[in-house]
């Protein structure tokens, strides 16, 4: 039986719709008029490099799009995780988003047994920036050209060669594992702590092998100081173009990469995120974007939202099993 709604009833819900109706209208206007003060972008690393050099030019021109400052900020620590976290906790009002790499926004939750946040659930994706190669390096001194001879070479002489990564549970560090996997062979990884110690070694001969990220090691190829291998992204690397990928020495899907992406916390508005996507997309196809990734070694990527969401999955579902298998925990 319907209950009739007095005359007192029709009051109370007026005066509720009329209570609601102010903050519907603000965050409608928030909405429409942002950006209407400067925005920070998380960086979740330290000032120098390419990441930053990335992020700042990205910055620079979604300031210009956008008609606001974008301003970069460096929160290095616990392998991205302080500048996640602070991401992930901030307003979720379009000012605060996060330049984010394949730690803070995937990995790490494979690694960190503490880590303070999900990053699944944590962020809103806006869109995959760029990719980045790493480069299998040997010295000039082991007897090998390429991948597959240096199959061989390790399948002859099981567990002797050594392996340079740039540090314990680093891209360079499970790539090696998941090659040497796809490989069928044994190395001995040797953990350094960064890219310099690394190359030096190699340039000294006290490791045989580098996996690391490329472009550091694009001019010492170039002067033949080291032998590229191959290069770990499905499309050859502009830097390097007669150096074949993994995929092209016979190991069908391999792909294993550095990437760059942005989020912002989850509950963002949707029209925010599409304003950022468009922008950086924009980036990506104009001369300038252009210009910032062929001097940084990296590809352009693009898409949707949905696309990067998709790609971290995938990601995860990757590198999982490795890093369960190798116990790497931090």
């Amino acid at each position: 039986m319907n209950k009739r709604i007095t005359r007192r009833d029709a009051l109370a819900i007026t005066a509720a719709g009329l209570c609601a109706a102010p903050s519907v209208v603000r965050a409608q206007s928030h909405v429409q008029t942002w950006p209407s003060r400067p925005v920070t972008m998380v960086l979740p690393f330290a000032a120098g490099g390419g990441t930053d050099l990335l992020a700042r030019g990205l910055a620079q021109d979604l300031g210009e799009k956008l008609g606001q400052q974008f301003i970069v900020d460096n929160r290095a620590g616990a392998g991205g995780n302080v500048g996640g976290g602070a991401v992930a906790k901030a307003t979720p009002d379009g000012y605060t988003i996060l330049f984010g790499t394949p730690g803070p926004l995937a990995n790490n939750k494979l690694m960190y047994k503490s880590l303070p946040y999900d990053p699944e659930q944590a962020f809103a994706p806006i869109v995959l920036i760029a990719k980045s190669p790493l480069i299998i390096a040997a010295k000039t001194s082991l007897p090998v050209k390429d991948l597959k001879e240096l199959t061989a070479h390790a399948k002859a002489n099981p567990g002797k060669l050594n392996v340079g990564i740039p540090g314990n549970g680093t891209l360079g560090h499970i790539t090696s594992l998941l090659l040497q996997k796809e490989l069928g062979v044994s190395m001995t990884n040797v953990p350094y702590r960064g890219t310099a110690l690394v190359i030096n070694d190699l340039l000294g001969g006290q490791v045989d092998v580098a996996m690391d990220f490329m472009p550091s090691y694009v001019p010492l190829a170039r002067e033949g100081k080291i032998r590229a291998l191959a290069v770990t992204t499905s499309q050859r690397a502009d830097d390097l173009p007669d150096v074949a990928t993994v995929q092209e020495a016979g190991f069908r899907g391999f792909e294993a990469t550095a990437w760059y992406a942005l989020a912002a916390p989850a509950g963002t508005p949707g029209e925010i995120i599409d304003k950022l996507n468009a922008a950086s997309n924009a980036f990506l196809t104009s001369p300038k974007g252009r210009e910032v990734l062929t001097n940084l070694s990296m590809q352009a990527v693009g898409g949707s939202p949905a696309d990067l969401k998709a790609f971290i999955a995938s990601e995860l579902q990757k590198w999982g099993p490795v890093v369960k298998e190798a116990d790497i925990s931090m």
